[in-house]
């Protein structure tokens, strides 16, 4: 009986030392500033969680951020002004981004 709670005790302890902690992607989201199809770039202006009537998409927060979309699975193209959401991994200090959501367009896809 020692012998099963020690091997699923220690069966346990392997998976959470094993689990990349890492694994969930971080969000932003932003109105866009400027997007590059060529360099696979995107520059937003970041936006709080802070949701109003009148900003029923957050405040801007004046910080700008740009986003690798070389790998990204991206929806319908950003023009500058539209709100997108990012979710995305930081490697080598830069924000690779994994999917790319342009919230301003997403009623489009509806019909």
């Amino acid at each position: 009986m020692k012998t099963r709670i020690f091997c699923c005790l220690a069966v346990f302890l392997l998976v959470v030392a094993l689990a990349p902690s890492t694994m969930a992607a971080s969000v932003s989201h932003g109105k866009t500033i400027n997007y590059d199809e060529a360099k696979k770039q995107i520059v937003i202006e970041e936006y709080d969680i802070k949701f109003t009537k009148e900003n029923k998409f957050g405040n801007p927060t004046g910080k700008q951020s740009t986003f690798d979309l070389t790998n990204a699975l991206v929806g319908f193209t950003p023009t500058p002004g539209d709100i997108v959401r990012i979710a995305y991994e930081e490697k080598n200090g830069k924000k690779q981004a994994i999917r790319l959501m342009n919230v301003t367009k997403q009623d489009l896809m509806k019909k």
